[in-house]
């Protein structure tokens, strides 16, 4: 295994690392010392982050895979929140936010979001809920159908038999499912995804995840996921971002081998469960600061 320095200081420790060498390229999001303050100056005045800086680099046909993890409450939504340009996170209380070196003003179709509890319209069929992008876009129906029917096939559904279905009459993994087609159809260079699999059993969790890789590789995009998992923060990333307790601050950024094989089979490797031990020894000892 390669050394990584820790960049909050510690001292180095053994980790698995990727060999990406690419030159740099433009950033695609970079926060500079970002702090978001809600209510400020009156009593209720809550700091969610302060000074969070940190630089994604645009790696064209690759992309980056940033984990975050965190204790609750610490801010991790909120830096999502301030990538997609959603209120009352945006706009922030101090510091820049840019995208494609450019102020976040407002959401957009470059960036999409994946929540945790699906965000499908009950009204919708699954075709109809994938397709909604391309409606607002003004796609001609016939061709948003078919797109739609491309990428339900693409999450692992069948669209013939699924496709006229509603959210109620879908488990919970077939519902994420939809709400990755939704957010992904329409090519996203950057994906936001907050706790997408935290409703999940842990099989259904796994191929969920082996189901994301196929797809962040295919879209070459650049993905912020929000985990409490912390095997799910390491299989899954380039590089994990640790938090810390509220207001948070990136304490931690750790550099991990991109997933190469199947979660089930990865994660029981010993150099894995390596790293997962210590990623879980750096958020105990925050926990222990606190």
């Amino acid at each position: 295994m390669a050394r990584v320095e820790l960049t909050s200081g510690d001292q180095p420790c053994e980790l698995k690392t990727g060999s990406r060498t690419d030159e740099a390229a433009p950033h695609v999001v970079e926060f500079k010392q970002v702090s978001k303050t809600y209510d400020p100056g009156t009593s209720k005045a809550f700091t969610a982050i302060k000074d969070v800086t940190f630089a994604v680099e645009d790696k064209p046909k690759i992309g980056e895979f940033i984990g975050i993890l965190g204790p609750s409450g610490c801010g991790k939504s909120t830096v999502l929140r301030l990538i997609a340009g959603l209120g009352p996170q945006h706009p922030a209380t101090t510091g820049e936010v840019l995208v494609n070196g450019a102020p976040v003003v407002a959401p957009g179709p470059d960036r999409g979001f994946v929540f945790q509890d699906y965000t499908n319209f009950p009204h919708r069929t699954v075709l109809e809920n994938v397709a909604f992008g391309l409606e607002c876009a003004h796609v001609p129906e016939k061709e948003r159908l078919e797109r739609a029917a491309e990428w339900v096939l693409k999450v692992g559904l069948d669209p013939k038999k699924d496709g006229h279905k509603f959210p109620h009459q879908l488990s919970g993994g077939m519902n994420q499912r939809v709400a990755i087609a939704r957010s992904l159809i329409m090519h996203p260079k950057i994906i936001l995804m907050d706790e997408p699999f935290g409703a999940l059993d842990p099989g259904t969790r796994q191929r969920m995840q082996d189901l994301l890789v196929s797809l962040w590789r295919e879209l070459e995009a650049t993905v912020f996921f929000i985990t409490h998992d912390i095997p799910e923060a390491v299989y899954l990333g380039d590089r994990v971002f640790v938090f810390s307790q509220s207001p948070g601050t990136i304490v931690h950024q750790l550099q991990v081998m991109p997933p190469d094989r199947p979660a089930r089979e990865m994660q029981m490797e010993p150099t894995f469960l390596e790293s997962v031990r210590h990623v879980r020894y750096l958020l105990e000892e925050l926990e222990r600061k606190d």
